[in-house]
């Protein structure tokens, strides 16, 4: 089976890496950074001149974009996997997408005898580098059991969300539980710092205390080192909780707290923080108290 992938960045680049090692199929690589390519194809990949010349040869598409947008370009524009690719090819967006992007691409593709499946995929870069990232997968159930052994070369919780789409519900919503356990944590660092208390002495509880969470550790090491370099952007964690409050307002679904955390990412941001890590939104905090919540060690 010969196997595409389109977008071998931070994320994209080191799941291609690991289908590469640990699959046992030829893997055809494009991404816009020669760099990046050149990176998958020195553990054995091959590199692709165009989009089209990989859909073309690909008997699966993969691939792992920063924008809907970027999904729809290179699945419906010129010279795009629509136009390219043959008919039975089975296409897999990894990227982080809106639900209705997925549907209504899905839809054109299945026109051309293209069938596609959503599967965004959580656990960061460091996870992404080891094999260890969840992957949320929406679509048919027998194309999944088909190609389960494909997604475990590159992840250890592979799971199926049911029809198409609701991998990127899963996904949207565990995002936004994220950005939410990281905002909580920013302000209660803060008021905890502010209030007297030690900061690496009020991290020791919260860790071991019923506060605890991936979020809150996430914003804690960044905050008390003071290392706010990007493992996932301010930019992108604003897309993705965007991308949330647009599916809970098609719904009319109520929500209380991700408006907020929305806000606060929309200050990080005017505040030119938007490249660095998104548990910058402590920053906001600081720079409103003039107050920096830094390790003592």
């Amino acid at each position: 089976m010969k196997v595409g992938f389109i977008g071998v960045g931070h994320m994209g680049g080191p799941m291609c890496r690991n289908i590469i090692k640990k699959s046992g199929h030829e893997v055809l690589v494009f991404d816009l950074s020669k760099d990046a390519v050149k990176a998958c194809v020195d553990v054995g990949g091959k590199a692709a001149a165009t989009v089209a010349e990989l859909a073309k040869q690909c008997d699966v598409i993969m691939t792992s974009l920063p924008m809907p947008k970027d999904v729809e370009a290179v699945a419906l524009g010129p010279g795009g996997i629509a136009e390219n690719a043959k008919s039975g090819t089975i296409y897999f967006d990894l990227s982080t997408n809106s639900p209705l992007v997925v549907r209504n691409v899905a839809e054109t593709l299945k026109g051309k005898g293209i069938t596609m499946m959503d599967a965004p995929v959580s656990g960061g870069v460091v996870g992404a580098e080891k094999g260890t990232i969840a992957i949320m997968v929406g679509g048919d159930q027998a194309i999944f059991d088909k190609y389960l052994p494909l997604f475990q070369s590159f992840g250890e919780n592979v799971i199926f969300c049911g029809g198409l789409g609701n991998g990127c519900v899963a996904k949207l919503v565990n995002n936004m539980l994220a950005f939410c356990n990281m905002a909580a944590g920013a302000e209660a660092l803060m008021l905890g710092a502010k209030a007297g208390i030690d900061p690496d002495t009020l991290n020791q509880v919260i860790r071991n205390s019923s506060g605890n969470s991936m979020g809150y550790r996430g914003v804690a090491k960044k905050s008390l080192t003071g290392d706010f370099s990007p493992t996932f952007t301010v930019d992108l964690a604003y897309k993705d909780m965007h991308l949330a409050l647009e599916l809970a307002d098609a719904l009319s679904v109520p929500l209380t707290l991700s408006p907020q955390v929305h806000n606060l990412m929309r200050m990080t941001r005017g505040l030119g923080y938007s490249g660095e890590d998104a548990t910058a939104m402590m920053r906001v905090y600081e720079k409103t108290l003039n107050f920096e919540v830094r390790s003592k060690k």
